[in-house]
């Protein structure tokens, strides 16, 4: 059940904001306050239906049964070897078949989409932030500066705890000459749920913690730092190749 506990800590910050899944948000956050895990809170993740399908495919690709293998949710939302694996032609089909983003955004945008592919891709989470422009989950609207910044997992090194607040030094997604980029560290603060008796109850000063819509997931190990970033500079240099000032963002 990690597996499952760990997707949940990652899933809870846009499903509270009534953004992905179902409407059950404290459901899922009784299970993350109580550190429990258990057949109720996988039938609630598998409803997440942008999620759950990446869940599926990464697991596919990589042979194992469970789509809620920690491997696999790591592989998601932070990114580990198993994406790289995954053929490009199983994203495409999962794109097509699982999430119908060809409907959704269009034949024009999707021929971007497929050349992006073509270009290197992969299953993590930040390459659907950066690189599909209309969200899948329950807003069918487009993406803007601020919903890409919150969405994808960024992470911070902790400066300060104060009860629920947390203070980190993060990097904002910024504009910069009509493309995206990562700024300057600044101090950003956040807010813990204090009745959490989890792991992220004992962040200490100088961790590393992972974000998500502003609610702190995890404390990261040195690895994971380094493979957040670099899958999320990956997909970010991907969504460069095609972006415009006049997407709007």
């Amino acid at each position: 059940m990690e597996g499952i506990a760990l997707c949940a800590r990652y899933a809870f910050g846009p499903n509270r904001l009534h953004m992905c899944g179902p409407d059950m948000s404290r459901e899922v956050l009784a299970y993350i306050s109580e550190g429990e895990a258990d057949g109720g809170l996988t039938h609630i993740l598998k409803q997440f239906q942008t999620l759950f399908p990446y869940l599926q495919e990464i697991a596919r690709a990589n042979n194992i049964r469970d789509p809620f293998d920690s491997r696999v949710v790591l592989a998601y939302w932070i990114g580990n070897e198993l994406l790289d694996n995954i053929p490009v032609k199983n994203l495409y089909r999962h794109l097509v078949d699982n999430l119908e983003v060809k409907k959704r955004v269009g034949l024009k945008s999707f021929g971007q989409i497929e050349e992006g592919l073509r270009l290197g891709a992969c299953m993590h989470h930040s390459y659907h932030v950066f690189n599909i422009w209309k969200r899948t989950g329950n807003l069918d609207v487009a993406h803007t500066l601020q919903s890409m910044d919150q969405c994808r997992i960024s992470s911070g090194k902790v400066l300060s705890v104060d009860g629920a607040i947390i203070k980190v030094l993060r990097k904002p997604l910024i504009l910069k000459n009509d493309k995206l980029a990562f700024g300057g560290e600044e101090e950003t603060k956040i807010m813990r749920r204090l009745e959490d008796s989890s792991i992220i109850d004992e962040v200490k000063l100088g961790d590393v913690i992972s974000m998500h819509w502003g609610v702190p997931c995890t404390i990261l190990t040195e690895d994971e730092v380094k493979n957040l970033e670099k899958y999320t500079n990956q997909s970010l240099a991907l969504a460069n190749h095609f972006f415009r000032r006049s997407s709007g963002l």
